[in-house]
Formats: C-alpha cells, sequence, structure tokens
C-alpha cells in the first residue's frame, strides 16, 4: 500500500491526512508560495472500472493464485435487474464495474491506485479511501 494512502491502514485516520494537507498549505502560504490543489472523488469511477484491468494488476503484482480467484469469484459472472411493484426487467450481465462495501474493494482500490507516479518534491499526494488531492507547490 502507498505510503500517502491513509483509511484503510491503522493510525491513519482522516483527521491526520486533513491535518498533514492542511499544515502543507498553511506553511506554503506563510512562505507566501502559490498553492494548488486538485480533489478528485473516485467512488463513482469503480461503478464502470475495466475489471480484467485489475485481473492484469494482480498477475503483473504476482499476487497468489487464490487471491486473483477469489477477487475474480466476487466479480465475474454478476447479474442484475430491475423491479418496480410488480414488474421487473429481464436479468442482464454486468461486464464492468466493481461491488462496494466490504474488504475486497477496499483492496481493489488500493491495487487501483497503487501505480499512481510518484509525486515529485513540489507535489503532495494525498489519499484517502476513495477520495484523493493532488497539492501542488510552486515560488
Amino acid at each position: 500500500m502507498r505510503d500517502e494512502q491513509f483509511g484503510f491502514r491503522p493510525r491513519h485516520s482522516t483527521s491526520l491526512q486533513l491535518a498533514r494537507a492542511a499544515e502543507r498549505i498553511t506553511r506554503n502560504f506563510c512562505k507566501k508560495r502559490l498553492t494548488g490543489a486538485v480533489f478528485l472523488y473516485a467512488a463513482k469511477d469503480f461503478d464502470t472500472v475495466w475489471t480484467d484491468g485489475l485481473f492484469y494488476k494482480l498477475t503483473l503484482l504476482n499476487f497468489p493464485s487464490y487471491t486473483v480467484h477469489t477477487v475474480s469469484n466476487s466479480l465475474r459472472d454478476r447479474t442484475f435487474e430491475a423491479s418496480f411493484q410488480t414488474a421487473a426487467s429481464f436479468c442482464r450481465g454486468m461486464w464492468a464495474g466493481v461491488v462496494q462495501g466490504g474488504l475486497i474493494p477496499d483492496f481493489l482500490f488500493s491495487l487501483y491506485v497503487y501505480d499512481i507516479p510518484p509525486p515529485s518534491h513540489h507535489v503532495q499526494l494525498a489519499l484517502y479511501a476513495d477520495d484523493m488531492a493532488i497539492i501542488a507547490t510552486s515560488e
């Protein structure tokens, strides 16, 4: 798991991540440095994530086959249908997306963001669960 990832690790709370970001912004303000931030919320992106790409990452990072199999079982051959009162749609297959809630989605999200390029000296990356902040500083 990346050092910047908070939320899935002991002693890495929301408050601590917010304090890190606020401290960086405050320090830059006091030194009269320009600071810009981009805040991203990636939860909805997981509704359309490319599952074969996740399996590729698991294989590329040499995860044990039982882990790949467990993840595969939770994501493959899923179906959905819509219903209203007494009417229901046909059952359809789901070809993308990750189930939300539980341990597997948290693990998959950490894997999903694992290969984000490391930040440079003037950039701070702050990850908390499925929220991301990129804070850049300039003289």
